[in-house]
């Protein structure tokens, strides 16, 4: 096994542009730091907006030969990193431990759960279709054919390090179009490994660069400006998606938003108990709870209720916390102070309008961003969790009585990303997918995020998708021929 000192001496530390790893403008650099003590990880470069308009350069220069690269070199391009990416899995897999704080097993499944976009779009890039057909005037033949959208500009999160940056590449580069990725100054580590596993697979210069940066807005904003650029993909809060969609209008820019979320998970008085709070503590503990995707509103039939509250505080109560790369944690560091503080205010705010606080709640003593796996029973209207997003490893239970209550209770928020249903009656699960208002949803399931499915939702979390047959259609362009006939 790898030591940390190792393994951080392979990450480079540098911009990523035009096929060479440099230095930013005047040397500057941003800190990434250990959630777990609060020390330093490593220095990278903090780019500068000039920096940020010489990856633009890059990703203009290189787009007509990418675009023209065949669809199989794109393929075969992408199906080399997977391998690369599953052979250094136990390296992924500590790096994001490290940066991002998750305990070690999960980052081994996002390792997996990563690699596979690689391995889907290696084989969608020689499945891009057009049609063609007689018009039904019978004067001609309708030609449908699809290009690259052009360079794209691609701005992933911190909590999921490697996946984002896999799911928003890949498709790219399947689709023939270049790109600049920003991933988060908290996490940058995760991905400058990735494009240096790129790179060992072949990656010509200029088709991927990659900037951090500690000055987003200022760097991701002249970019956006910039009209050779085609495409802008971001995953982030509701709140930047917004400005960001505003910045990208001035260019008529392709968008997808993967925005934020308030997921509920409902639980009928006929689910299996058993299957439920198993599911509700991986859709809600996934990650320390820091996922869009996380269930944040657990609704329960009331005559379920009681017990439901008691299977889950005692699993609750006894998830480990702990450094992600110690045996046995479950529950690591949050990624920052600030991440503890919002959800302590979030538990604080729910206790002050009546809620009862069944294990956790309180931030503990001593190094690094912890905060304990809590549960709240008895939240009252008007609590701030129920409309806003939790991230943090915080599970509110609210009752409800009847079909149409659950329906009201899980609606009722801005987010639409996804839904969780735990119900045996077939029927009941059939109106569920019709009722609520959301991109996606687990029937019975508690994890359902895969690469060959449609990831995205409606309302205030977002437009597009990522993943499947969808995903790739998000990076390419639609024309119409029309070829009359002599």
């Amino acid at each position: 096994m790898i030591t940390e000192a190792e393994l951080l001496a392979k990450v480079p530390r540098g911009l990523y542009i035009d096929g060479e790893w440099i230095d930013a403008e005047g040397g500057a650099t941003l800190a990434v730091t250990d959630p777990s003590t609060g020390e330093v990880l490593a220095e990278v470069a903090s780019a500068s907006v000039a920096d940020g308009m010489k990856a633009m350069d890059a990703a203009a220069a290189a787009q007509a030969g990418w675009a023209a690269t065949a669809p199989r070199v794109r393929g075969e391009l992408l199906r080399r990193a997977f391998e690369l990416v599953i052979e250094r899995a136990d390296e992924f897999a500590l790096l994001m431990t490290l940066e991002m704080g998750k305990p070690l097993a999960e980052s081994r499944g996002e390792v997996t759960y990563g690699a596979e976009f690689l391995r889907w779009f290696s084989e969608e890039a020689v499945r891009i279709k057009g049609r063609f057909g007689e018009n039904p005037e019978g004067t001609g033949h309708i030609v449908v054919s699809h290009a690259p959208v052009g360079p794209s500009f691609l701005i992933t999160p911190w909590n999921f390090p490697l996946a984002m940056a896999t799911r928003k590449i890949a498709p790219a580069l399947a689709a023939g179009c270049t790109s600049i990725i920003k991933p988060a100054a908290l996490t940058p580590l995760t991905t400058m490994y990735f494009v240096k596993t790129l790179e060992d697979a072949g990656l010509p210069k200029g088709v991927v660069n990659v900037v951090t940066t500690a000055k987003s807005s200022a760097l991701s904003a002249e970019i956006i400006a910039d009209p050779r650029l085609r495409k802008l993909s971001f995953t982030g809060s509701t709140g930047v998606g917004r400005t960001l969609m505003k910045q990208a209008a001035d260019g008529i820019l392709r968008t997808s938003m993967e925005l934020g979320g308030n997921a509920p998970f409902v639980v009928f008085a006929d689910a299996d108990l058993d299957k439920a709070v198993d599911g509700v503590m991986l859709a809600k503990f996934r990650n320390i709870g820091q996922a869009c995707t996380a269930a944040n509103r657990i609704l329960v039939q009331s005559t379920v209720l009681d017990e439901f509250t008691r299977r889950v505080t005692e699993r609750v109560a006894a998830l480990k916390s702990g450094r992600g790369t110690d045996d046995g944690v479950q529950i690591g560091p949050l990624v920052d102070d600030n991440a503890v503080q919002g959800s302590h205010e979030l538990v604080q705010d729910a206790v002050s309008r009546g809620a009862t606080v069944t294990t956790g709640g309180q931030i503990p003593d001593g190094a690094g961003h912890f905060y304990p796996a809590t549960v709240l029973t008895g939240v009252q209207p008007g609590t701030r969790l129920l409309t806003e997003e939790i991230f943090g490893p915080v599970l509110a239970i609210i009752p409800f009585e009847t079909e149409d209550d659950a329906v009201a209770l899980a609606n009722a928020t801005e987010y639409g990303l996804i839904s969780y249903i735990y119900t045996q009656d077939l029927n009941r699960g059939m109106r569920m997918i019709g009722a609520l208002e959301t991109g996606m949803m687990g029937l019975n399931a508690g994890v359902i995020s895969n690469a060959a499915a449609p990831f995205g939702g409606v309302k205030q979390s977002g437009i597009g998708r990522e993943g499947s047959v969808e995903g790739i259609a998000e990076y390419l362009t639609t024309k119409y021929t029309f070829i009359p006939k002599s």
